[in-house]
C-alpha cells in the first residue's frame, strides 16, 4: 500500500506574525473572524496567558496573549496588533497577534512534520512549510488551549453498559493525531474504559503500523484518525485505506477540532463511517460503541 498516490485535499491557511516578525500559520477553517484588538476587561484569577475578556456581539470572549502562550516575547504594543477569533474543539477564543499577513492556498502534501528536535513538548507547531521560500510554521492551536484550559476527563464507572463493555472488548484500535495533546486525550479516555490501543503521529507512521500488525492477534478493525496532519490529511489517508483491499473494511471515525458538521459531507465522500468534533470524552465513548457494534457485525 502506498502512502504516495493518495489525492492531496487543498487547504487555505491565515499567516500571522508575532513580535519576532516569525511567520505562523492556522488553517482558515479554524478562523471565524480577524478584528482590531478590542478593549479588554481584566479577570484576577485569570491564567496568566489570558489577556482579559472581550465583548464580542453580546458574547464574551477569551483573549489569549498567543506570545505568551508559546513562550515568546510579548508584543511591543500590548494593545495593538489584532485578535484571530478561532472556533475551535467547541469553543471560541480570541488570539492576539501582532499582525495578519496573507492567506494562501496550497496541499495537504505541502504540510511537513516539524523538523526533527522540535517537536518536544514545548514545541506549540504541528507541521511546517514555505511560502515565498520562507519557513512557515503551523500553529498547533489545541495544544495552546490545552495548556489554558485543559479538558477534564473523568473516569465513569457507569459511562458503559456489560454489553457494551463486551463490544468494546473487541475492538482492536488505532489512534492517529499529530497533535500529542489530543493524542494524549483520546489515549485516556480508552484507558478509562479499560481498553488498550495502538498509536500514530502521523497517516504513514499508521499505514507501516497497520502493515506491522495485519495477520497478527492485534490486527486492527477501527482507526480513530484526525483530519488535519502534515503530508497525509485524514481524508487521504480514509480514502487510501478504502482503496486498499486488506484495509477496505476497517471502520473509520474521523476526529476533529474543526466543526464536524462542516466537514460531515467531505468525510461521507472520503469514505469515513463517522465524524466527531473534540474534544468530549462521553461523546467519543459513544462514537466507539457504536463504532464497535458495527464491527461485530460485519463479524471483523
Amino acid at each position: 500500500m502506498s502512502s504516495h498516490n493518495a489525492r492531496a485535499d487543498s487547504l487555505s491557511l491565515l499567516l500571522f506574525t508575532l513580535r519576532s516578525g516569525k511567520l505562523m500559520a492556522i488553517n482558515l477553517l479554524k478562523v471565524s473572524e480577524i478584528i482590531p484588538c478590542p478593549p479588554l476587561t481584566k479577570m484576577p484569577e485569570s491564567h496568566p496567558h489570558v489577556k482579559g475578556i472581550a465583548v464580542l456581539r453580546g458574547a464574551s470572549l477569551a483573549v489569549i496573549d498567543l506570545s505568551r502562550a508559546i513562550g515568546e516575547q510579548p508584543l511591543e504594543d500590548p494593545n495593538g496588533g489584532c485578535l484571530i477569533v478561532t472556533d475551535v474543539s467547541r469553543s471560541k477564543q480570541g488570539l492576539h497577534v501582532q499582525a495578519v499577513s496573507k492567506i494562501i492556498h496550497c496541499l495537504s502534501t505541502d504540510i511537513r512534520p516539524p523538523p526533527y528536535g522540535s517537536g518536544g513538548s514545548r514545541s506549540f507547531i504541528t507541521g511546517v512549510t514555505r511560502v515565498d521560500d520562507v519557513l512557515v510554521q503551523v500553529l498547533d492551536i489545541e495544544k495552546v488551549i490545552h495548556g489554558i484550559a485543559p479538558s477534564q476527563i473523568v473516569e465513569d464507572p457507569d459511562a458503559v453498559t456489560m454489553e457494551e463493555a463486551e463490544l468494546l472488548a473487541n475492538a482492536r484500535i488505532l489512534v492517529v493525531d499529530d497533535s500529542q495533546v489530543a493524542l494524549q486525550q483520546s489515549v485516556i479516555t480508552l484507558r478509562n474504559l479499560g481498553l488498550q490501543c495502538h498509536t500514530a503521529r502521523s497517516a504513514k507512521e499508521a499505514i507501516d503500523r497497520l502493515l506491522e500488525l495485519q495477520g497478527t492477534k492485534d490486527q486492527i478493525n477501527l482507526v480513530v484518525s484526525d483530519i488535519e496532519m502534515s503530508e497525509m490529511d485524514g481524508y487521504a489517508f480514509t480514502r487510501t485505506l478504502r482503496e486498499t483491499p486488506d484495509f477496505s473494511h476497517l471502520y473509520v471515525l474521523l476526529h476533529t477540532s474543526l466543526n464536524s458538521a462542516m466537514n460531515s459531507e467531505k468525510a461521507r465522500l472520503s469514505g469515513a463511517n463517522a465524524v466527531l468534533t473534540k474534544f468530549s470524552s462521553p461523546d467519543l465513548t459513544k462514537c466507539l460503541i457504536e463504532a464497535a457494534r458495527t464491527v461485530a457485525a460485519q463479524g471483523y
